[in-house]
C-alpha cells in the first residue's frame, strides 16, 4: 500500500502530467491573453491559487488524487504566466528566462538532496520533503514554458518542430529507462521537466491560429477538451485503484 501523499509514477501518471501541463498552458493563456488581464495580474491570481491548493495538499493526511492534480495544474498555469511575465514584461527573452529558471531548479534540487539525502519521489513522507517536491515542480513547469516558447518562437522550429523535438527527447528518456542503467531518479526528473515544454508547445499548437502554424482551436475550446480528458483519466485511475484495493 502506498502511504505517500504524492502520485505513484505509472503510465497513467505521465498521461495525466501531459494533460495537466498542456491545460496549464492553454488556461494560463486564456487568463492572461484571451480575458486580457495581463501577465502580472494573471501570475498573482494563479500563484494565489497555487498557494491555496498547496496548503491543502500539505495539510492533508493521505493522498487525494483530485487535490494532487489540482496542485499540479496550479503550478502549470502559474508557471505559464510567470514565464511570460519574465520573458515579455521584464523583457528577459525566452533564452535568458530559461537559463535563470534552470539555475533556480538546479538550486532547489541540490538543496533538497543535501537536506533529504535523496530526490526520490516514491517515498515522500515528510512535510519538508513534500515542500521541496512542489517547489521543484513549480520551477520545472515554469522552466518548461520558457523552453517551449523558445523552441516554438525563437528557434525557428515552429510549434510542430518544437513539439517533435521534445517528443523525441522524451522517447529517448523512455528508452533509457528500459534499456540502460542510468539512475531512475535522474530519468524521472528529466522526463518531468521535458513534459512541460512538450505541453507548452502542444498547447500552442492547439490554440494558435492556422496562419501562425497552429490548429486554431483557441484557448477556450482547447482548455475544455483537456480538462475533460484529465478528469476522465483521474476518475478511471481512482476506480481502478479502488477495485485493486483489498477489502
Amino acid at each position: 500500500m502506498n502511504t505517500s501523499k504524492v502520485a505513484q509514477v505509472t503510465l497513467y501518471f505521465w498521461i495525466m502530467k501531459i494533460c495537466a501541463t498542456t491545460l496549464g498552458e492553454t488556461a494560463g493563456d486564456l487568463l492572461s491573453m484571451t480575458i486580457n488581464i495581463g501577465y502580472a495580474m494573471s501570475s498573482a491570481i494563479l500563484i494565489g491559487i497555487f498557494l491555496v491548493t498547496l496548503t491543502a495538499q500539505l495539510l492533508s493526511k493521505k493522498f487525494h488524487s483530485f487535490l494532487y492534480w489540482a496542485v499540479i495544474l496550479a503550478t502549470s498555469t502559474a508557471g505559464t504566466t510567470m514565464s511570460d511575465y519574465m520573458g515579455r514584461t521584464l523583457e528577459l527573452g525566452y533564452a535568458k528566462s530559461s537559463l535563470t529558471l534552470l539555475c533556480c531548479l538546479g538550486t532547489v534540487l541540490a538543496i533538497w538532496h543535501y537536506s533529504e539525502k535523496t530526490l526520490s519521489v516514491d517515498n515522500i513522507h515528510t512535510t519538508k520533503g513534500e515542500l521541496f517536491y512542489w517547489i521543484a515542480i513549480l520551477f520545472s513547469n515554469t522552466l518548461g514554458t520558457a523552453v517551449g516558447d523558445f523552441l516554438a518562437d525563437s528557434s525557428g522550429l515552429g510549434f510542430l518542430g518544437g513539439a517533435a523535438l521534445i517528443g523525441g527527447l522524451l522517447a529517448m528518456t523512455v528508452l533509457a529507462a528500459f534499456f540502460t542503467r542510468i539512475n531512475r531518479i535522474l530519468l524521472f526528473w528529466i522526463a518531468f521537466v521535458l513534459t512541460r515544454p512538450f505541453g507548452a508547445t502542444f498547447g500552442d499548437l492547439l490554440t494558435k491560429p492556422t496562419q501562425k502554424g497552429g490548429l486554431g482551436f483557441g484557448t477556450i475550446g482547447s482548455s475544455l477538451v483537456l480538462a475533460v480528458l484529465l478528469i476522465g483519466v483521474i476518475l478511471y485511475t481512482n476506480k481502478r485503484d479502488r477495485q485493486a484495493s483489498p477489502l
